[in-house]
């Protein structure tokens, strides 16, 4: 009986810890978001095929290295105010959408532009107009409202929209498959689209009738203009680490290259899904304990470094055993994806000792390293891949991705034991 106590005790106690909580209810919104997004994902790959799918893809990659500059880091600028003042709210919010608005709609025009005029392959117009409004502005949207929650500690609504997007991708492809008799690219693109407008609509309304209404307040945003740069920097890095690889290989190699590598990339994506959902939940986290210097935020890093990082070691070497069960799901076209999948796989256990030192850098706000390094590595993969895909397609945008991933992780803890030990001697 006291045994049972005191385990009760413990189980309460741990569910009043915000981070505990928040990744509770991140894995529950996330392992539902798996399984619609799977679900969706094989709908789409096995119905477009690798030559459409990988036209998908290669102009979603191209949408994706821009999305940080539509919004000019005003998601993380709300959470970094927010977490600490939550009657800050209404105008961080009603800026994120107003700087979103004017940003993306100026990107994408500058995208459609180079995409005629500068790029040696030229992606279909609508399709990249598309694409482009719903990553560029209406996922944006949706973004601000999901860092609205988290900012504010209301995880379980955070988890409500984050299954809500994939609920929408999945009703968009169940749409595809049951009425598009022949489909392709253009036409997953348009559904693509009205799945986003509706999710972003949706969001809105609910951080608008829980949190209050947006009121935008730029005047706020005038010292904030310098770590939203850097925001943008360090999340545009990030993006073309992670998908310039598919842009080139679309503009370099063949499409059906492109369709098998982001199949593979997809399930590794998947396979990042517990990772997002604690780096999610303790976000918010890092810039409050960040707040008395990088000891503070390293100490939160102490705690779920050694989780994360057994995690990715373990779902690295999973995925590369259960690799050839993906022809038998995805379909014949996808039997190379077997080979990407395994030269893919590490990228969980790199990417898992990426997160956390990149927050712990952010939460202490050492934002500007954190991006100059990033911006370095993702010139490095871009150089990388030039070199390799000419020669060796999928396989040389593979051994790019390893490099790059594997440097990064170093380099970023490099940089927080470093600043970890100045700021001890200067105490």
């Amino acid at each position: 009986m006291i045994y049972l106590n005191s385990l009760r005790s413990r189980l309460t106690n741990s569910l009043q810890n915000t981070v505990i909580r928040g990744t509770l209810w991140k894995l529950t919104a996330r392992i539902s978001s798996l399984v619609l997004q799977s679900a969706y994902f094989f709908i789409i790959a096995r119905s477009l095929g690798t030559e459409q799918y990988g036209l998908f893809v290669g102009v979603m990659a191209l949408v994706k290295m821009v999305v940080p500059f539509a919004n000019w880091g005003t998601p993380h600028i709300l959470v970094k105010h927010v977490s600490r003042n939550k009657s800050l709210i209404q105008a961080y919010f009603g800026n994120a959408l107003w700087i979103t608005t004017a940003l993306g709609l100026t990107v994408l025009a500058a995208l459609l532009v180079l995409n005629q005029f500068v790029l040696s392959t030229r992606f279909p117009f609508v399709l990249l107009l598309a694409i482009g409004l719903a990553e560029l502005i209406f996922a944006r949207f949706h973004d601000a409202s999901l860092k609205s929650f988290i900012a504010t500690d209301l995880f379980g609504r955070d988890a409500q929209l984050n299954i809500l997007l994939s609920i929408n991708g999945l009703i968009a492809a169940a749409c595809l498959l049951l009425f598009v008799q022949a489909p392709n690219a253009l036409i997953w693109g348009l559904l693509y689209l009205a799945s986003r407008v509706m999710t972003a609509i949706i969001s809105i309304s609910l951080v608008s009738r829980i949190l209050g209404k947006p009121k935008p307040h730029l005047s706020l945003m005038k010292s904030e203009i310098r770590d939203g740069f850097y925001f943008s920097v360090d999340l545009s890095s990030q993006t073309i680490y992670n998908d310039i690889d598919k842009a080139m290989l679309a503009s370099m190699s063949t499409l059906t290259a492109t369709g098998i590598y982001g199949a593979a990339y997809r399930i590794i994506e998947v396979g990042l899904i517990p990772l997002i959902a604690v780096m999610g939940a303790s976000y918010a986290q890092f810039f409050r304990k960040g707040a008395s210097g990088i000891q503070g935020s390293l100490k939160l890093a102490r705690r779920i470094v050694p989780f994360a990082g057994g995690y990715g070691a373990l779902s690295s070497l999973g995925l590369w055993v259960c690799a050839p069960i993906v022809p038998y799901i995805l379909g014949e076209d996808y039997a190379q994806a077997v080979s990407a999948l395994r030269w893919l796989s590490p990228l969980i256990f790199l990417k898992s000792m990426q997160f956390f030192a990149a927050n712990t850098l952010t939460g202490a706000g050492l934002q500007g390293w954190r991006s100059a390094l990033q911006a370095g590595i993702a010139l490095l993969n871009a150089l990388l891949n030039f070199m390799l895909i000419p020669a060796y397609s999928w396989q040389g945008a593979a051994l790019a991705s390893l490099i790059a991933d594997g440097l990064l992780a170093a380099l970023l803890w490099g940089l927080v034991l470093r600043f970890a030990r100045q700021q001890v001697s200067e105490s």
